[in-house]
């Protein structure tokens, strides 16, 4: 492992996925104290072959911000972005946002559901009995993933959110962040207020995506009008997810006890 200590990159947020880390990027990025390239980077995680040059190329040009930092929720879950990131950044702030697991979980299957990179047989992707080893339920299990970080860093240098206190107490989740990141406060940005990414929105269906690819390029130009914006409406299709049982739900939440019990244990309430 490369143990060069990469400069200036003062805070990451590691996940997790669909817990509202993205409004929390939006809402930093609305200080202008604050440098945060908009993409996912994901270099400590699934693009580490790239190496440290590409990693620092992403924040060019170089900022003038009182601080620096990045989003990638592949972090939290990946067993390797651990040791990573203390290697690389061992002084760096980090934030976790976490989400009730189960919830969690059925968002994260929705997204893909909605890009077509999973089918529509639920309990296949969510059912403990048949799927316990699968991106959407491991990610969910919070504990090894926060038990992997505190064996790189001190329990103060980690500040963990909870998604459901985005919608009680935004100014309170932003309050507590910029504090871990020693900033003074600062209210909530207004246009974030609302869904930054939103399940309900129509999409185009996969199929139809994947053969209509080539025009992209011809039809960039054409982005936000009307005409274009018209023509999408015909196309795009509100998706229809499967509902969670509430016996899925049941035995998803049994699955996750263990998880949210060591949680409890090292003084992570949710």
């Amino acid at each position: 492992m490369r143990q060069v200590q990469l400069p200036d990159i003062d805070f990451v947020i590691v996940g997790a996925a669909k817990s509202a880390t993205t409004w929390l990027q939006v809402q930093l990025q609305a200080d202008p104290a604050i440098h945060m390239p908009d993409p996912e980077l994901h270099y400590f995680s699934r693009e580490y072959e790239r190496g440290d040059a590409w990693y620092l190329s992403q924040f060019a040009p170089t900022p003038t911000t009182r601080l620096v930092g990045e989003k990638s929720n592949s972090y939290l879950d990946t067993p390797e972005a651990a040791a990573r990131l203390h290697a690389a950044l061992p002084h760096a702030r980090l934030v976790v946002m976490l989400r009730d697991p189960v919830q969690r979980a059925y968002s994260d299957y929705c997204m893909l559901l909605r890009r077509g990179e999973v089918g529509s047989d639920i309990e296949r992707y969510l059912d403990p009995r048949v799927a316990g080893s699968g991106r959407f339920l491991s990610t969910s299990r919070y504990a090894p993933h926060l038990n992997r970080l505190l064996e790189h860093y001190n329990r103060d240098a980690i500040h963990v959110a909870q998604y459901e206190d985005v919608a009680k107490d935004p100014q309170g989740v932003v309050d507590g962040v910029r504090d871990h990141l020693g900033l003074e406060p600062r209210a909530v940005a207004a246009k974030s207020q609302g869904r930054v990414k939103d399940k309900r929105s129509a999409v185009v269906p996969p199929g139809l995506r994947k053969f209509l690819g080539p025009l992209k390029p011809l039809v960039a130009p054409l982005r936000g009008s009307r005409t274009f914006e018209a023509a999408r409406s015909v196309i795009a299709k509100r998706p229809d997810y499967p509902t969670l049982s509430d016996d899925l739900r049941i035995r998803m939440t049994e699955h996750f006890r263990v998880s949210e019990a060591e949680l409890a244990r090292i003084g992570i309430t949710r």
